[in-house]
This record gives C-alpha cells, sequence and structure tokens, in this order.
C-alpha cells in the first residue's frame, strides 16, 4: 500500500513523502492517526502543496531550534545522588530527570528529545546531546554529585 505522509513517522519518512507499508499498518495505524492519505491521483496533487508548506514549516521550526540551542550555551544541570563504592549511584540519572529539572530552569524540552542513550549510573560531568530540530543538536552539560552521607 502506498501512503502519503502528512506529519514526520520515525523510522518511515518525512512529511510529503510517499512511501510503502504494509495494508495493516496503512489502514490500522497510520490513517486512523491521520498520519498519512492513500496515495491517488487525487492525493498527489496535494503533495506539491503540502511539500511547499513543508519547506516553509521547516525552515522556520530550524531557526526557532537554532535560537534555542543558543540558550542552552552555558547551562548546566546538576543532581545530587545517593553513591556507593567506587562512586556508583544507587538508581540513576534519565532522560526523564534531565527533562524535568529542565522545566524547573524554564526549558520545555520533552524527554525523548534527549539522547542519553543509557542512563547515566557513575558521579561526575557528562555531555548529553538534545536533539531540538533534524538538524539542530544542543549539548547540555549534567554533573552528578554525591550526596553528603547523614550519620
Amino acid at each position: 500500500m502506498e501512503v502519503i505522509l502528512k506529519e514526520d513517522v520515525a523510522k518511515l519518512g518525512s512529511r510529503g513523502e510517499v512511501v510503502k507499508v504494509a495494508e495493516g499498518y496503512g489502514r490500522n495505524y497510520l490513517l486512523p492517526r491521520k498520519l498519512a492519505i492513500v496515495a491517488n491521483e487525487g492525493n498527489k496533487a496535494v503533495i506539491v502543496q503540502m511539500k511547499a508548506a513543508s519547506v516553509r514549516r521547516s525552515a522556520k521550526e530550524k531557526a526557532q531550534a537554532e535560537e534555542l540551542a543558543k540558550q542552552f550555551e552555558g547551562v548546566n544541570v546538576t543532581f545530587t545522588r545517593k553513591s556507593g563504592e567506587h562512586d556508583q549511584l544507587f538508581g540513576s540519572v534519565t532522560s526523564g530527570d534531565i527533562a524535568e529539572a529542565l522545566e524547573k530552569k524554564s526549558f520545555n524540552i520533552d524527554r525523548r528529545q534527549i539522547s542519553v542513550h543509557e542512563p547515566l549510573k557513575t558521579l561526575g560531568e557528562f555531555t548529553v546531546p538534545i536533539k531540538l530540530h533534524k538538524d539542530v543538536t544542543a549539548h547540555l552539560k549534567v554533573v552528578i554529585e554525591k550526596e553528603p552521607v547523614v550519620e
């Protein structure tokens, strides 16, 4: 089945592309969620208009993402966690934790934009990439400190 994507779909394609998908995936997922439309002659004429609008929208989104990336310069997030021997944390710092800390600093970033491949489980400084746009990535400094032991 051929469909025209109305939105960017991860691991499938971007807005305005004509892609070939399995019948069930198209009929049961893409079409009901308005992520795609069936690729017929009438709809293919709409692609041209969608691509022009997409180019304008993408340029605007990229400009906003670049401006947000400039705001991330010099920003760091600090976590205080309990740790055991060899500076191993009890638990970890995840992308959700980082997103929550950024929200407190008035940055509205979704946790899925934060690329922590594996949760941070040791003390120290880490540089974490944040994908703001498909072409714009900002880097955030994350510091994990040892929580003082209270006796």
